[in-house]
């Protein structure tokens, strides 16, 4: 049911607009890691193109997605117009 759920949301969402291009974790076929490949990429290619040099670091924070609050979360569900049983 949790999988119906999302899926509607999300077909909601896409459609309404509230989703940008740049949303990639939790999205079919994109990840975060991904854009972040892709925003690297992007700043190499400047730094070679303006003869600087760039430097990286990766953290990886462990179930980071987990420990989101709920009450942010149903804040900004709510302000995407979902109400009512959704949210109970």
């Amino acid at each position: 049911m949790e999988r119906v759920v999302v899926l509607d949301m999300l077909c909601y969402c896409k459609q309404q607009g509230l989703i940008s291009k740049q949303q990639h974790g939790f999205l079919a076929r994109k990840s975060t890691v991904t854009n972040i490949m892709l925003g690297c990429m992007n700043d190499w290619s400047c730094a070679l193109m303006n003869k600087s040099s760039e430097a990286l670091a990766y953290i990886d924070f462990q179930k980071a997605f987990d420990s989101v609050c709920h009450a942010k979360l149903f804040c900004k569900v709510r302000s995407m117009s979902f109400a009512g049983n959704l949210l109970k």
